[in-house]
């Protein structure tokens, strides 16, 4: 057998680390010519750690995250709604990490190179339209110079991300993008630690809110922090667009945040010192009602897109992969294990796409704005401790990484 895997962000790369250790031969095809550490800060779950662990990445994840100990939510005030320790902390066998997710990327594509060979990685070709022929999938992609070529794979693996070429041809009604109505401004700086150096927060509410995570684990051995932000703010419907990579001023969003100072945390300052921001505008795609076409299948976000809530986007790529390569490695006859793929993982990330359009674990904040806007004196005297840890497992289960879970997985 041999998988042909279109895209080489961090779900087509896993897939292919995972392929080869299982002894299945694969390559992969990327559109850009270059592979560089774009992107700013996510954060890697246990079930995803675990799974990065069984291809050799720990100790290298290690060098370069940071192990987050604790997830806390907090009002617009500063007052303290919900806390919980994360990874080790919480007592499962692997860390949670907080890393860039460009440099995570570079490692992947590196240790890829290194297993596989130079030549399994092929960067400068954009995949176009696929077609099937009843043995194996035939792809036509598209070179920098204008060339097309045609290759052929027993499967081949849409990876390509939310704007996927394959998935638009597979489903061209159902392609639109999902705007939340909600805009996000995300960036690094660099700043004093704050809390234990290891923290991620979250403040606010569904239409205004700040999250700040650290990413570089060199950096906090030297005592500082490398602080990956999101702001995050309801805007009109037409300020959607489809460019991710576009800088804009801090002016568009800073005087939102101006009072937001709570001793331990100075969000302004923070905003003032990066050095470049990036507009993202909060969006999904509706659920699939298949992934599979003959030998042709989705994967990450080019199956399942969602809003970055509940730290998942990434957490279920990584988990996708594994699951294919598992039934392409114990199944005789290719489509049974696309299909056997597509039972598993479609209903499970399809729940997730639409629990996070309801702010996933992140409704602890709105029910906190919407029953006290103004404040409180003690958060349980507005929602009930068991309330607060209902919402919470409910999510990890949903999404597969509540402790029994994963430990049975």
């Amino acid at each position: 057998m041999k998988v042909g895997i279109v895209g080489a962000g961090l779900g087509g790369l896993s897939l292919a680390l995972m392929l080869h250790q299982r002894g299945i031969e694969c390559e992969v095809w990327e559109a850009a010519a270059d592979l560089k550490p774009l992107g700013v800060g996510i954060n890697l779950l246990p079930h995803a750690v675990r799974e990065l662990t069984e291809v050799g990445l720990l100790d290298r994840l290690a060098e370069m995250g940071v192990e987050t100990s604790q997830l806390a939510y907090y009002n617009r005030l500063g007052q303290p709604i919900w806390r919980e320790p994360r990874g080790r902390a919480a007592g499962y066998a692997w860390p949670q990490f907080s890393i860039h997710r460009g440099e995570f990327q570079m490692l992947l594509a590196e240790v890829a190179r290194q297993r596989l060979g130079e030549q399994a990685l092929r960067l400068g070709w954009r995949a176009e339209t696929f077609e099937d022929d009843g043995d194996g999938a035939v792809v036509t992609l598209r070179g920098r110079d204008g060339a097309a070529h045609r290759a052929r794979f027993d499967v081949l693996v849409a990876a390509d991300g939310i704007h996927s070429a394959l998935r638009r041809q597979m489903h061209p009604e159902r392609d639109p993008l999902q705007f939340s109505g909600r805009m996000l401004w995300r960036a690094v700086s660099e700043a004093e630690p704050y809390l234990d150096g290891r923290s991620m927060f979250m403040a606010g509410h569904q239409d205004q809110k700040f999250v700040a995570y650290p990413i570089s684990e060199p950096l906090r051995r030297r005592g500082r922090s490398l602080i990956n932000w999101i702001a995050e703010l309801r805007v009109a419907p037409e300020r959607m667009h489809n460019d991710w990579n576009r800088q804009v001023p801090k002016s568009l969003f800073d005087e939102r945040f101006a009072d937001w100072r709570w001793g331990w945390i100075d969000i302004p300052a923070l905003i003032a010192s990066a050095e470049a921001v990036y507009e993202f505008p909060m969006v999904d795609k509706d659920p699939l009602p298949r992934w599979v076409s003959g030998r042709t299948v989705l994967l990450g976000d080019a199956a399942h897109p969602m809003y970055p809530i509940g730290s998942n986007g990434s957490a279920q790529a990584i988990l996708d992969a594994r699951y294919l390569a598992d039934r392409l490695q114990a199944a005789s006859n290719p489509t049974q294990a696309l299909l056997e793929y597509e039972a598993e993982r479609l209903p499970r990330t399809a729940g997730i796409v639409l629990r996070n359009r309801l702010n996933g674990p992140e409704q602890v904040m709105q029910i906190a704005h919407e029953r006290a806007p103004d404040g409180f004196a003690d958060v349980h005297d507005v929602i009930p401790a068991g309330e607060l840890e209902d919402i919470s497992m409910h999510y990890k289960r949903l999404a597969g990484f509540d402790p029994q879970s994963l430990a049975n997985r």
